[in-house]
């Protein structure tokens, strides 16, 4: 973990990987090795963070998030292959785990381990990467798996692809394969009026990522700030807004809502509005670009804590609610007894409480205090849409129209409009 009192030299030889963090949010001289070395040594974390007057608690998140890519964590997580948790004794666990609150979490988990070996209990393989691992790996490792006792116990996983397609794991939802174990009667208030639980008991609702936006009140002009989805879709800003492309849970879920309200044509205003797809980090600091300076851009609610006081970002919460993507778990049924301390591990309170606070993503447990602005809403997509659709096919026909679209408008195939 980072610690507050530790200098900036001391983090940066320890983890060079947080380098670009530094510099991309206001330390442009920790880029020199020399100045980073006299700089670094004088000045501890926390000293610096609030002379930007950022948020020292999302800042380390971002540092440690840095380090989660760069390192995978494989020292915590006890890396095995799917195929092999799959056909080990016991119970197996696979899945990512949202960044920026993926280390806190892992220590979280391997407590628990330690605590169920002290008690002789089954033994639990896992592998959980960070999300900016993305599902390719897990794709790999379960393609051509037919029957059910060969895929993993438990997986924990966010956004919208692979696990809500109508193929593979649609044909394991409808043969009644996973159930929800967390035994919530009902979800947190702040979502009584969604509908985020799921009707048929398949999936575990955890949390959510919630998207707003960040306007750059210098850029925007004469033009009216966007108050909701719609507002964005408008032709004043064509080529106006960065969009987090690379970020696949919360960017499949923006064009699947986008999809669900406004169909093909608000998919492909939504491409013209590309300006450039960035890092939320990256975001964060736009302003002080020279050129390409977003109007508008969207980003997970977490990030926007990082803006820095009186400058020209506000973040800006969606009158017609944010854009959420799921954080979710999917139990076997037919383990349901072995698995349940564990489901009930991850839908604690505690965790709850951990994803709500250092991460900013509300929680569905009934107890825990969520951190959201006064009056916000949320948007989901909606479990009829979901199951009416095989969302694995409808992504790919949305990043099509948005690919194209955002391209045509650029003329050019950059910024990662084309990926």
């Amino acid at each position: 973990m980072i610690e507050q009192q530790s200098t900036l030299f001391e983090i940066t030889e320890k983890h060079p990987e947080t380098i670009p963090v530094f510099v991309s949010n206001g330390f442009p001289q920790m880029e020199d090795a020399a100045k980073r070395a006299a700089l670094g040594k004088s000045i501890t974390l926390s000293a610096a963070v609030a002379m930007k007057k950022l948020d020292i608690d999302s800042f380390i998140r971002l540092l440690e998030e840095a380090i989660s890519r760069y390192t995978d964590d494989t020292d915590i997580t006890l890396v095995q292959t799917t195929a092999a948790a799959a056909q080990s004794k016991g119970s197996s666990v696979v899945g990512i785990l949202p960044c920026p609150v993926r280390i806190p979490l892992m220590e979280k988990w391997s407590a628990y381990l330690a605590g169920r070996q002290q008690a002789g209990k089954s033994e639990v393989t896992h592998e959980l990467k960070a999300a900016s691992m993305g599902l390719d790996w897990v794709q790999n490792n379960i393609d051509g798996i037919e029957e059910p006792n060969k895929l993993p116990d438990l997986f924990m996983s966010a956004g919208f692809d692979m696990f809500f397609d109508q193929q593979r794991f649609g044909r394991f939802r409808r043969e009644g394969v996973f159930t929800d174990l967390t035994g919530m009667d009902s979800y947190n208030s702040d979502f009584a009026e969604l509908g985020i639980k799921d009707p048929l008991g398949h999936y575990s609702i955890l949390a959510v990522v919630p998207a707003l936006f960040l306007v750059n009140g210098d850029e925007l002009g004469d033009r009216e700030p966007p108050r909701s989805w719609k507002d964005l879709l408008d032709p004043r800003f064509e080529k106006s807004v960065s969009l987090p492309v690379s970020d696949f849970d919360l960017f499949n879920a923006i064009l699947l809502n986008i999809h669900k309200m406004y169909g093909d044509d608000g998919v492909q205003a939504l491409g013209r509005s590309l300006l450039e797809s960035m890092h939320p980090a990256e975001m964060v600091r736009s302003e002080q670009r020279k050129q390409n300076k977003p109007a508008v851009t969207i980003m997970p609610y977490f990030f926007s804590k990082m803006v820095k006081e009186g400058g020209p970002l506000q973040a800006v919460w969606p009158e017609d609610g944010a854009i959420v993507s799921p954080i979710f778990m999917l139990a076997k049924s037919a383990k349901a007894d072995e698995l349940k301390e564990i489901a009930d591990f991850f839908a604690s309170e505690e965790i709850g409480n951990l994803l709500a606070r250092q991460g900013l993503f509300p929680s569905t447990h009934p107890d825990v205090f969520n951190i959201l602005p006064e009056h916000s809403r949320f948007m989901w997509l909606g479990w009829d849409y979901i199951q009416q659709h095989d969302l694995s096919e409808l992504i790919n026909h949305c990043k099509g129209l948005f690919n194209d679209s955002s391209c045509a408008a650029q003329a050019v195939c950059g910024g990662g409009c084309c990926q």
